[in-house]
């Protein structure tokens, strides 16, 4: 039988990921693919805020060239945000909106780091920007964010991923600056209404229920991140949420899904 696990929000922590990796048997201690019966999904949001971001996505690369198909990544808000910074720095953008708008403020309030975007080469760049922003995996539906804002992309996987790939392709700016703060966006499956904002989602792009980062759990049961061991699934079951909070001291969170 084939296992699957998924992990979110790296942050840059890349040494964490690999210990937290090695210890269900997807890598060896050097960060090696040595998962001969497992799949693995990396769900976004590689760089930012930790003290290694470029190596993250170095790390995740590899894997996805060691093990053959078997590890593969999506795209998160954060990736966007870098991206966005490096194409467009501090041009303003345009109203409506806050005045004085622009990814360099953004990226410097939302633990953007020079060190990150010095490394990033025009390689990291195009594989980045060519990342899927959903997929299928042992029943669910994967994506960075807890929003329902993907159907405002498109109401199928392939339409959502094929409008993702042609936003980051895009010059426009309001584009781009539109795709990080949807993106951003986040709590649609809690609350009393959160299992039916899940099911609508799973409806038009598939699953039993939707696998995230981008929320942190223990923001979201209001317990300190050390406290938390394990993902969080809630929305009467149709969601689960894996951002263990890396870069506030909480664990990574490597979740199995089959």
């Amino acid at each position: 039988m084939t296992r699957v696990y998924a992990v979110s929000d790296v942050h840059g922590y890349r040494d964490v990921l690999v210990r937290a990796l090695a210890e269900e048997g997807l890598t060896d201690a050097d960060g090696r693919w040595a998962g001969r019966d497992a799949r693995l999904w990396f769900l976004g949001d590689y760089l930012d805020r930790g003290p290694d971001g470029v190596g993250v996505i170095d790390l995740v690369r590899r894997l996805v060239d060691e093990s053959g198909g078997a590890v593969a990544a999506l795209l998160g808000n954060h990736e966007v945000l870098a991206l966005g910074m490096r194409r467009f720095g501090a041009t303003t953008i345009p109203p409506p909106g806050e005045p004085g708008r622009s990814f360099a403020r953004s990226w410097a309030r939302n633990g953007g780091l020079d060190r990150d975007q010095a490394r990033l080469t025009d390689e990291h760049v195009a594989w980045l920007g060519a990342l899927p922003m959903a997929a299928h995996d042992a029943g669910a539906l994967l994506v960075h964010s807890d929003t329902l804002a993907y159907l405002g992309w498109g109401r199928t996987l392939e339409d959502l991923n094929a409008a993702g790939r042609d936003r980051l392709a895009s010059d426009d700016l309001v584009v781009w600056w539109e795709t990080w703060r949807d993106l951003t966006s986040r709590a649609a499956f809690r609350g009393e209404h959160g299992p039916r904002a899940a099911r609508e989602l799973l409806d038009h792009l598939g699953g039993d229920r939707v696998v995230h980062g981008h929320s942190i759990v223990a923001e979201m049961l209001g317990t300190a991140y050390t406290d938390v061991t394990e993902p969080h699934s809630y929305a009467d079951g149709r969601a689960l949420a894996i951002d263990g909070g890396v870069y506030e001291g909480g664990p990574c969170l490597v979740a199995r899904l089959a």
